[in-house]
């Protein structure tokens, strides 16, 4: 049975209303409408309509296949480009008499053999509709013969006819929306739970079914917002484990599903983001719209590059070649119009058909790219398409704001309301806590909100929580490998350990890696981790760390695992119970910045801070490596707090010296935090919190203490 409504189609009542009742319906009837683009269900034809956009092909022929064979199509029809095409869309109508005897659908195009001049079409290949909603991978699937000019029957991926279920109950669905609380927890959904020990029956390991067994965990842990790494349909054969190679913008990912068809991979997902909201957490997905696995001119001719390589793809120079700014092979050419409303047509799928909350966008930066890969600061399609979409304009949209050739950050960036991973702040960190002299003043910055990227200035009107504070993430060292490696341990990736970050700012501790540690170097290690969550947790933006780190797993030294589907990057459930002291500190901490809305403000903390030194003033040169600050919470209607922080490798003494007029009935400091101090000292509740007086207060080597007036 066709489906009752799919992405895009065109409804029964939309129909009554009259809203394709008019003389063009006889002709669309014959010749099929260019829109919508993709596969699409029409009720009252009981027909199918197909629609595929290329700006230079001179043919265009839809083949289908049925569910036992997809070398020999069981249908071909030849789209006449003098009834079959409307300005640069291909589009035909066939009957469901037709269409139901079939399982699968691709193309061949022909077109200009110039690859010299950027046209690349080879009329023998079958490929894949770049708005397929679901993706198959034939037994006979090859990489390989994608690479190769020539006829590929049989090993290509095909688009899934009838592939979306239109009968999901959202019924009582609120996704939810937070603010100062927000605590976003990235996570590859594979990785999270395919280790036996991670408590998930085998069948669900691995899979979105799988992150739903999880989410007690999760809302015990406190984040209020995950961030799945790429979910989108990508090639099993190229060895990119992390997703960041996209085959396909509207298909998911087949094998991050438990359930084995099409629509039960769909309604899987949907459940997950149902769920998700019902224990009050955001989803975010992390999206790639700058560049695909076709990469260079060497790459497999899978859709984009034989549908039409000049419209999707910015080239070089010559022509011959591609732009390269990703570091991937290629760059999708998003100042094209056609492509740019493919994007919005993706984001807005996800948003319409899954109830996505936001989108965390890789090289964002390569938005910003003109036709002749200049960049474009003023008014990029994608990025202003998107600040304008009614609908899309009050998600989260959240930029990587950089690339192989340019660094956006902040103000550079066009989109002005999105929020920005920060890695001056991730840096900066690193290094103060690491111990690096003359990194005071940076510190001061990026725990206050980032002002200097960020200004929340009547001319700028930035908000500070529009920086994603983070040490870790999924590129570059884990939390505990930060703490335990100096240097990038990637033998195993294949690539000469030449891959991968050598600038991480991490210190072992004293001993590299983990073969014979002694006790001294272990207990320090916890708490340098503890330090960096600690502050990440203190600091005034958007904390967001990676899956593990709250239980200290590790990657070996590995800092870019892009292609190990293996137990490096599998989570180790394991270390929870090895390391439920620090599991513990972690939750600890996310609960108290979310009792603290005056650390996570709209703006920067500006007037309600003093910055502080070991002697009471500020010496921003600090070779001391020490730092205080004194926030004070009654404009955010909270308790003051005095934070006192000592990178270096001495015990220090703080003078504790309060610069505000008495109150009438002066609450006592009470020490709640000491990183330095054993669990389940090392974080208590207030109540049980010691009392300090004012004046001096020790601070041991490297460590942090957190006072609250109770």
């Amino acid at each position: 049975m066709p489906p009752s409504s799919a992405p895009g189609e065109w409804t029964q009542q939309e129909h009554r209303n009259g809203r394709y009742n008019n003389p063009m319906d006889d002709w669309t009837r014959r010749e099929g409408s260019p829109s919508p683009l993709g596969v699409s269900f029409v009720p009252d034809e009981e027909a199918y309509n197909f629609a595929l956009y290329s700006k230079h092909a001179t043919s265009v022929t839809l083949l289908l296949f049925s569910a036992e064979t997809q070398i020999d199509p069981i249908a071909v029809q030849a789209f006449d480009p003098r009834c079959n095409k409307t300005g640069r869309v291909w589009h035909g109508r066939l009957p469901a008499a037709t269409v139901d005897r079939a399982a699968y659908y691709a193309y061949r195009v022909d077109g200009p053999r110039a690859p010299a001049d950027g046209q690349r079409f080879d009329p023998e290949k079958d490929l894949l509709d770049p708005y397929a909603t679901a993706v198959f991978f034939p037994p006979g699937f090859s990489r390989e013969a994608a690479r190769h000019p020539g006829p590929n029957p049989g090993r290509a991926p095909l688009g899934v006819l009838r592939a979306t279920a239109s009968g999901f109950d959202w019924a009582g669905d609120h996704p939810p929306h937070h603010t100062h609380d927000t605590i976003i927890y990235e996570v590859h959904v594979r990785g999270f739970t395919q280790r036996a020990n991670s408590g998930v029956p085998a069948e669900r390991r691995g899979t979105f079914a799988g992150l739903i067994d999880k989410i007690p965990y999760l809302r015990d842990l406190g984040v209020t917002a995950v961030e799945l790494m790429p979910v989108f349909q990508f090639d099993p054969q190229e060895g990119n484990y992390w997703g960041y190679m996209p085959l396909n913008f509207f298909a998911l990912h087949h094998a991050y599903a438990a359930h084995p068809e099409p629509t039960g991979r769909l309604d899987e997902f949907r459940t997950l983001v149902k769920a998700l909201h019902a224990a009050g957490i955001e989803v975010i997905l992390d999206v790639v719209y700058n560049h695909t696995v076709e990469g260079d001119g060497t790459g497999p001719t899978y859709s984009f590059r034989g549908l039409d390589n000049t419209t999707y793809y910015l080239l070089a120079q010559d022509r011959s070649r591609y732009r390269n700014d990703s570091g991937t092979g290629n760059v999708l050419h998003t100042a094209n119009r056609y492509v740019s409303g493919m994007v919005m047509d993706s984001l807005h799928h996800w948003a319409r058909q899954c109830h996505i909350d936001g989108f965390r966008f890789d090289l964002a930066s390569l938005f910003t790219r003109r036709d002749d890969g200049s960049i474009d600061l003023e008014e990029p399609p994608v990025i202003g398409a998107i600040q304008t979409h009614p609908d899309l304009a009050r998600l989260r949209m959240i930029a990587e704001a950089w690339d192989m050739v340019s660094y956006q950050l902040g103000r550079s960036f066009p989109g002005t309301t999105w929020l920005q991973w920060n890695d001056a702040f991730r840096n900066e960190l690193r290094s103060f806590i690491r111990g690096d002299r003359g990194s005071v003043a940076g510190l001061m910055r990026r725990l206050g909100g980032s002002g200097d990227i960020f200004p929340d200035t009547p001319e700028d009107a930035y908000h500070a929580y529009q920086s994603i504070n983070f040490v870790t993430c999924h590129d570059g060292f884990c939390l505990y490998d930060l703490v335990s490696y100096d240097r990038k341990h990637n033998e195993a990736n294949g690539e000469g350990n030449r891959d991968g970050r050598d600038d991480n700012r991490s210190w072992n501790c004293g001993w590299e890696g983990d073969d014979g540690v002694p006790e001294a170097v272990v207990r320090l290690r916890r708490r340098q981790a503890k330090n960096l969550f600690c502050l990440l947790m203190l600091a005034n933006g958007t904390p967001m760390f990676v899956a593990g780190d709250e239980f200290l797993n590790t990657q070996r030294g590995n800092n870019n695992p892009y292609n190990q589907d293996n137990e490096t990057t599998w989570l180790d459930w394991d270390l929870l119970r090895t390391n439920a002291d620090f599991h513990r500190f972690c939750k600890s901490m996310i609960a108290f910045r979310k009792a603290h809305p005056t650390l996570g403000r709209s703006r920067s903390w500006r007037e309600d801070v003093t910055w502080l030194g070991t002697a009471g003033g500020l010496d921003p040169s600090a070779d001391t490596g020490a730092l205080a600050f004194h926030l004070r919470g009654g404009t955010q209607a909270d308790a003051d707090l005095y934070v006192m922080i000592n990178a270096s490798a001495a015990e220090q003494e703080f003078l504790i010296q309060i610069p505000l007029p008495p109150v009438p009935a002066p609450r006592p400091w009470r020490r709640v935090i000491d990183t330095a101090g054993h669990s389940p000292d090392d974080i208590v509740p207030l109540d049980d919190a010691a009392p300090v007086t004012e004046g001096r207060h020790r601070v041991e080597a490297r460590s942090v203490v957190v006072l609250v007036r109770g």
